[in-house]
């Protein structure tokens, strides 16, 4: 069954602008134009349209969900992917829900909540500064580098990116101490889906230079330490997977 840019506008709530947009980029191109000049779409372009549509909720932009989408052909591929980046979101998201919860519960029982209380699932841009101070001082002192030079802290990105790493970070820890091979299709499945949020979220880097980026830690004591800190042999574990990943 083929359907018009109307009725696929109708059935998504996709504007027709914005249907027109998309054929006009590559993005979402129609199924064939009819003899009248009609776009038509057909199941695979709804089923490409609706991946869109899931990548425009974890605020990727249009540009790089169309590389994205050219990368993996695969729907399987590409929804386990974009469920586990939309976890990661809805975890954020349920921390913050449930500090707001809380702050309705204190106020209907009379009782004041403590600032920490307050702002759990939040950070100030102080609160980041101290929390990033010691590997600022050290990555300035061994390499000559401030990582905050002339930067603005954007605490909402900062917060959501920290979710998303830590999370990643524990999902590699957990692969470790299960004994999952490096290059197991679940942990290269891990570090795929963290290089595309990098990549959508102002971060670009590919598989290289994210393995590249992985024997650095290892040389590095500071990043070395905090890594090994967190399961041992993590740091070497990560560096393994990341070369499969880039396959070298």
């Amino acid at each position: 069954m083929l359907y018009t840019v109307k009725e696929v506008s109708s059935l998504t709530n996709v504007t027709i602008k914005a249907l027109h947009h998309y054929h006009k980029i590559g993005l979402l191109e129609p199924r064939k134009i009819s003899e009248a000049g009609y776009r038509l779409y057909g199941t695979a372009e709804l089923e490409r349209l609706q991946h869109i549509l899931f990548y425009k909720e974890l605020d990727f932009p249009l540009e790089t969900i169309k590389v994205l989408l050219e990368t993996d052909a695969d729907r399987w591929t590409i929804l386990n992917r974009q469920e586990e980046l939309l976890l990661a979101r809805k975890r954020r998201l349920d921390q913050i829900i449930q500090t707001l919860q809380a702050s309705k519960d204190s106020l209907a029982g009379g009782e004041p909540q403590s600032p920490g209380e307050m702002f759990t699932g939040f950070a100030s841009e102080e609160e980041w500064e101290q929390a990033l101070s010691e590997q600022r001082e050290h990555v300035q002192t061994a390499y000559g580098f401030d990582i905050l030079e002339g930067r603005s802290i954007d605490v909402p990105r900062m917060n959501e990116q920290a979710q998303e790493a830590a999370a990643f970070m524990e999902e590699m820890a957990a692969a470790l101490r299960s004994g999952a091979k490096h290059d197991g299709e679940d942990v290269q499945r891990v570090i795929r889906t963290h290089l595309d949020y990098l990549n959508g979220h102002g971060h670009p880097v590919s598989a290289a230079e994210f393995a590249e980026q992985t024997r650095f830690f290892l040389q590095d004591e500071f990043h070395l330490r905090m890594l090994e800190g967190q399961q041992t042999g993590l740091a070497y574990y990560l560096a393994a997977a990341a070369a499969s990943c880039a396959g070298e």
